[in-house]
């Protein structure tokens, strides 16, 4: 039974064992006294973001270096040479309140730049966040696919955090304006991946809920072969995936380690397969296969958090994610040619969009479909559960779904 030892746990610890079905899932079971309205929120994007402000204050050691220098040096992966020039040219810069035009003005110590990125319309994206559970310390949203989590790269204010901000403002206005606490993501989802989003509403609750996920890739990296970490572990997390190819083996666990290497439009590097890599598990396990359509249905159980981790643990076992515009057999990048570097840029200074793929394209199915974990502040051990979408459910649970089923 999927996570029974967190039942065994609850029975040994004392603490209470309560699950969280999105409120449909209730009513499809015959349940109707617990049946709700399933919650929703979301606000419409406007058409242009509110641009960007960015503050920095000169060092000693930057004294002497002109206004292109300083820019171009510290900021490379926001824009090549012309770029930083056409911003500065286009009065975006300021050195302590006055605009500069001139890129060979020489820094003082202690003086304060900013640079005003100009608003832009940022790529399309879902809005609408389903609330799996909520309570004074915990809001857990089903994340679309396509919607980022935390601002970067085009998306800066399409994302979840923004929504969890003007939904925190919009509950408190009518008593005493926008709060300065809002809840805050606690883990990250892929762009492209759906599903269960952990988010904190107070510091306390998120610092606990940060040492969750630090112990759960510690125990991966003190003990990388223990079986039996799961009853260490205070949150479990159980994806759902569709892979291109038939498995033959029923049940897999990968242990390759995860590392970067340099990309094109990845600033801090691509993560990949890499022997040289950081420590990562994931225990995969066969659901359905279907020789037809040459692919399998499976579920994964990550007990470590890398980046993209299980995109590139089920590529490099040769079985990567359909449709995954990136990963490949190996966990490599489908195409990689680092000598291809663009230097062009967009109208606002920055670099084009890279041509090759990119970790936040979407096109796979990947799902986070339910979580275990002991509440950060009332120990009660609970499971969260999101929908599934039809793609990744089995045919028995589709039969199931159907209205006319019993």
């Amino acid at each position: 039974m999927l996570c029974s030892k967190w039942l065994n746990l609850a029975i040994v610890s004392g603490s209470c064992f309560r699950q969280y079905f999105p409120y449909s899932e209730l009513r499809m079971s015959g349940k109707a006294d617990l049946a709700a309205v399933t919650t929703y929120f979301g606000l419409l994007w406007p058409q242009l973001n509110e641009g960007l402000t960015y503050h920095d204050i000169v060092r000693p050691t930057d004294a002497g270096l002109t206004l292109i220098e300083f820019y171009f040096r510290k900021y490379k992966n926001s824009a090549p040479l012309q770029g930083w020039l056409q911003r500065i040219q286009n009065k975006q810069i300021t050195i302590d309140g006055k605009v500069v035009v001139l890129p060979d003005t020489e820094l003082r110590a202690g003086a304060e730049l900013v640079y005003h990125r100009l608003p832009w319309r940022e790529p399309d994206a879902p809005y609408l966040l389903e609330v799996l559970f909520e309570d004074d310390y915990l809001i857990v949203v089903n994340k679309p696919s396509g919607l980022q989590v935390l601002p970067g790269g085009l998306y800066q204010q399409r994302t979840v955090l923004t929504q969890l901000q003007w939904h925190a403002c919009k509950l408190t206005t009518t008593s005493s304006g926008c709060q300065k606490t809002h809840p805050v993501p606690v883990h990250r989802l892929g762009r492209g991946t759906s599903g269960i989003l952990l988010c904190a509403k107070t510091k306390l609750c998120k610092s606990r809920l940060a040492a969750y996920f630090a112990e759960g890739t510690s125990v991966v990296e003190d003990k990388y072969t223990n079986s039996g970490c799961n009853t260490m572990r205070k949150i479990c997390k159980i994806y759902r995936a569709l892979v291109s190819g038939v498995m033959d083996m029923d049940e897999v666990v990968i242990k390759q380690p995860i590392g970067t290497i340099k990309y094109p439009g990845v600033a801090k590097g691509l993560y990949v397969a890499s022997p040289s890599g950081k420590p990562a598990l994931s225990s995969v396990r066969v659901l359905e296969r279907d020789s037809e359509n040459n692919c399998t249905l499976v579920q994964v159980e990550i007990q470590s958090g890398r980046p993209h981790q299980i995109r590139i643990h089920l590529s490099f076992i040769g079985f990567p994610l359909i449709g995954d515009p990136l990963y490949v057999s190996g966990g490599q990048p489908k195409c990689f040619h680092p000598e291809l570097m663009d230097e062009s840029f967009e109208e606002d200074g920055g670099y084009q969009r890279p041509e090759n793929p990119v970790p936040g394209d979407c096109g796979y199915n990947l799902h986070a479909h339910q979580i275990c974990l002991i509440h950060p502040i009332t120990n009660e051990l609970i499971k969260i559960t999101a929908p599934l979408p039809a793609i990744l459910q089995t045919r028995e649970e589709r039969e199931a779904s159907q209205p006319n089923s019993s």
